[in-house]
């Protein structure tokens, strides 16, 4: 007869063991839940979703692997106030750091920071995305002394963020508030998106600033999504909600690669939009403006454009598309605004654009239709030239495919600025309608006849030789010229300006983009 037993173990024994994982499941869907019910309902009665909602509208699915949940859970605080979790993206895997505002209003504690950059830290190590999104009353000053001044502090976040920088993306959808030291994290991130009305991010709070400086502001005046958007530059996409965040979150991730030594995804190829032809809509007086989004829209596969900073400095047209598939960064001059000349604000704005490109694989194309950049005192005592330096320095130590499409006039420093030739772009393509310049009519006529201009008496006189010069100049403005001089790879017709893109974009993308030797360039300030 066998001796083993088939008989189940006494009650008393078994019981202990069922407790103690049906005590596990209890704590681990509380902590799930986050903070109270009334936190909760607060939350969602202000139109915005909780944590865990945005973790399933953000993921593929619900496997995705989380840390630290249990955190603090003993001290009322589960997770510390963040959900740190690693799943998919449109199958590809990216890290999610993001603030649960149930608890104690999302804000920073002494393992909140802990679970930030031990999620850092691992997405580095495994060349993921990292996506923060960011609901967050700040850091708490009650545990201000075990988490600021030493060096295993909240300060670790910002330092790995800076690490981190060109090495994976990094994008924060922010839904709430951001304020003091903790609105850094958007602004070290690649993208950040905010929420109109929600989202708010300030160093300073109005009451604050009512203190110290006497000054009376509302939020949205201070730090609101709409004045970062549109003013301040720190927001890059305006979104009317939490789900509009989120699609906008997966639609960046979807041009760029999981990190630096990987290459920008390809996707089907698409047909431009249906619409007016690139040649119908570049009008042939420089004088008369065009849409330079309905010419990326014309140009581009359909439906695949996506703005960066589409609010902020419109006179620079930047964002990515796919041309034939392949993810391209669009840097543009947009007549409609401003002529398309290049501001302070829209230097910064195209330069760091292009650093983003750069650090990711992403090859750019330039769009030019630029009288150069603005003249006159109020630009200048903004910083024109220092700022106008960004862009040229990150034009010129670019190493990603660069093509450059003259579309219309290209005069001056803007030429420059936008790719031309001495910064030695992969290609520079003419259109016909191309007028590359040292300046245009007006200012060259001016320069050259200044004193007979001046002695001239009659004004109808004077005006007569001022238009005769500047149809005499301008007829020596010749696309054909420049490319008899060899300073254009081609001309091509504009309707054929898309298959020429995709042939070269295609030849090189394959050749690799070898970073400049040195230890630290010096950026303009």
């Amino acid at each position: 007869m066998s001796n083993i037993q088939t008989t189940e173990p006494p009650a008393e024994e078994a019981s202990p063991r069922r407790s103690v994982h049906h005590v596990l499941d209890d704590n681990l869907a509380s902590a799930r839940l986050g903070g109270s019910q009334k936190n909760r309902d607060k939350i969602i009665a202000a139109g915005k979703m909780l944590v865990r909602q945005r973790l399933s509208l953000l993921f593929d699915d619900e496997d995705y692997v989380e840390d630290g949940l249990l955190a603090r859970f003993e001290d009322g605080l589960p997770g510390d106030a963040v959900v740190t979790a690693f799943g998919r993206i449109d199958g590809r895997e990216v890290c999610v750091i993001a603030n649960d505002f149930s608890v104690k209003a999302g804000t920073w504690g002494n393992r909140t920071f802990e679970k930030i950059t031990h999620a850092q830290e691992k997405s580095v190590a495994a060349g993921i995305p990292i996506v923060y999104l960011f609901d967050s009353a700040g850091a708490r000053i009650d545990e201000q002394f075990e988490s600021f001044a030493g060096r295993h502090a909240w300060g670790n976040i910002f330092y790995n963020q800076v690490q981190i920088s060109g090495r994976v993306p990094q994008v924060c959808a922010l839904f709430g508030p951001s304020p003091a030291g903790s609105a850094y994290v958007p602004a070290l991130c690649d993208m950040t998106i905010m929420v109109r009305g929600n989202a708010t991010a300030y160093l300073g709070s109005p009451r604050l600033a009512e203190m110290v400086t006497g000054e009376k502001v509302t939020l949205e005046e201070m730090g609101g999504a709409e004045m970062h958007c549109t003013v301040s530059g720190l927001g890059d996409v305006l979104v009317e909600d939490d789900q509009e965040a989120l699609a906008a979150v997966r639609v960046w991730l979807s041009f760029l690669p999981p990190n630096w030594e990987t290459p920008a995804p390809l996707a089907p190829p698409a047909e431009p939009r249906e619409g007016r032809t690139l040649e119908e809509i570049v009008p042939l007086r420089e004088a008369e403006v065009f849409d330079m989004e309905e010419f990326v829209e014309s140009l581009v596969d359909e439906g695949t454009f996506f703005p960066y900073k589409e609010l902020f400095a419109p006179e620079m047209l930047t964002g990515f598309a796919r041309i034939g598939g392949r993810p391209v960064g669009l840097v543009g001059n947009q007549p409609n605004h401003m002529g398309g000349s290049i501001f302070p604000d829209s230097s910064d704005k195209a330069a760091r654009f292009i650093w983003i490109c750069n650090a990711y694989n992403i090859p750019i194309v330039f769009l030019v239709d630029i009288a150069g950049y603005m003249i006159g005192s109020a630009v200048e005592r903004q910083g024109i030239i220092r700022h106008g330096a960004k862009m040229i320095f990150a034009v010129s130590e670019c190493k990603v495919p660069r093509i450059t499409v003259l579309v219309r006039k290209a005069y001056g420093g803007g030429y420059l600025a936008m790719s031309g030739a001495p910064m030695h772009p992969d290609a520079v393509i003419a259109l016909p309608t191309a007028r590359p310049a040292l300046m245009g009519p007006d200012a060259a006529v001016n320069g050259i006849h200044y004193n007979r201009i001046q002695e001239i008496e009659d004004p109808t006189e004077r005006r007569a030789f001022i238009a005769q010069k500047q149809l005499e100049y301008s007829e020596g403005i010749d696309v054909f010229k420049i490319a008899n001089a060899n300073a254009v790879e081609a001309v091509v017709p504009s309707n054929q300006l898309r298959g020429e893109l995709i042939r070269r974009l295609r030849l090189y993308g394959k050749r690799p983009a070898v970073p400049i030797e040195r230890r630290q360039a010096v950026t303009p300030a």
